[in-house]
């Protein structure tokens, strides 16, 4: 029987009394957004105050630690077990679903299903130790991987690094991937981009046809690749319709390829009110991480190599998704649907 993680720490003094301590967490593209300008403002302001050595010290700093996200990053447990991450779990709720063990001496590539809008899933799961990754997969230590971009904003990536996020270059998953002795998990959002502008309730269309990067990593360094599907992560906000081939989709389309980011036109609840907001509607998520696919390491593998692996995958995937599905609420007659 699956084990399941819903962690129940114990609240700071200034925690919420009451039956429903949990707070309603904003978007995270959102807070990320947000917390990026902050962080470079604040970077400014203080490069044009009487404190600017302290800027220019810290410059000097970046300089040298730039490619700290590329080599694995910069956990901080402390910050990995922050109580507020027990509120954020708590609002869905969240909850890591734990199949099968996980051997510590080998390097793991998690694909992660559906991306979402939030990719609240991975983040509370693999970015915190609120759902308890830790105490469920021992030795291992979990990384998810982030546009480049955002570790460029000075103060930003320090924090976001803390949480375990990593770059998602190529160097950066090949770094994970070939650690000696093992114990890394590389999490990656599969359908990216592209699939969060076709998160909404009730969608299970994933964007995986034509991924087949982590394929070919995976084949390279030997490391076990691990279908992930989050119930429930399509159901948190609603999403104008934008069908492909309509205006708004190909204006989408356009700033994606220019930004590197998506722009999904979103909305769920308020805080007083629950017809119209940003605030993510409070449905369970559920993560269920599936069983390991062993991977024979090939140093230059062929398509034909790629293509059979990421067939298995896919195949594996689909397993995972129609064993738990109906726990879940997801009915019989619905499928994963692979584009």
């Amino acid at each position: 029987r699956p084990q399941t993680a819903i962690l129940r720490s114990s609240r700071s003094a200034w925690s919420l009394a009451g039956p429903s301590r949990s707070v309603s967490p904003c978007s995270r593209g959102a807070r990320r957004l947000a917390g990026a300008q902050c962080c470079l403002a604040a970077f400014v302001l203080l490069a044009l105050s009487d404190w600017w050595i302290v800027a220019l010290l810290y410059a000097g700093w970046l300089w040298l630690d730039w490619d700290t996200p590329t080599c694995g990053g910069r956990r901080s447990q402390w910050v990995r077990s922050w109580s507020v991450w027990d509120f954020f779990k708590d609002y869905f709720p969240l909850t890591l679903v734990k199949t099968v063990d996980l051997d510590p001496k080998k390097n793991y590539i998690f694909g992660f299903h559906p991306h979402g809008v939030l990719v609240a899933g991975a983040f509370g799961n693999f970015c915190t130790e609120a759902t308890g990754f830790s105490r469920l997969f021992p030795g291992l230590r979990s990384h998810l991987l982030m546009l480049p971009f955002w570790f460029r904003v000075p103060l930003f990536r320090d924090y976001i690094m803390c949480g375990g996020l990593v770059s998602s270059c190529k160097s950066s998953l090949s770094h994970l991937a070939s650690r000696p002795g093992g114990g890394n998990v590389a999490v990656i959002a599969v359908g990216g981009a592209p699939e969060a502008l076709d998160a909404r309730p009730g969608a299970l269309t994933l964007q995986v046809l034509n991924r087949k990067g982590f394929i070919k990593m995976a084949l390279k360094h030997g490391a076990q690749l691990v279908p992930v599907f989050s119930f429930g992560e399509n159901e948190l906000f609603d999403q104008m319709e934008n069908p492909s081939g309509s205006p708004l989709r190909k204006l989408q389309n356009g700033l994606q390829s220019i930004m590197g980011v998506a722009m999904p036109l979103f909305h769920a609840r308020g805080v007083f009110q629950y017809s119209f907001g940003l605030i993510p509607y409070r449905k369970p998520i559920h993560t269920v991480v599936g069983k390991p696919i062993a991977v024979v390491q090939t140093p230059s593998p062929s398509s034909e190599d790629i293509e059979m692996l990421h067939r298995l995958y896919m195949q594996n995937l689909t397993e995972l998704f129609e064993q738990h599905k109906r726990n879940y609420g997801v009915s019989d007659e619905q499928h994963l649907t692979f584009i």
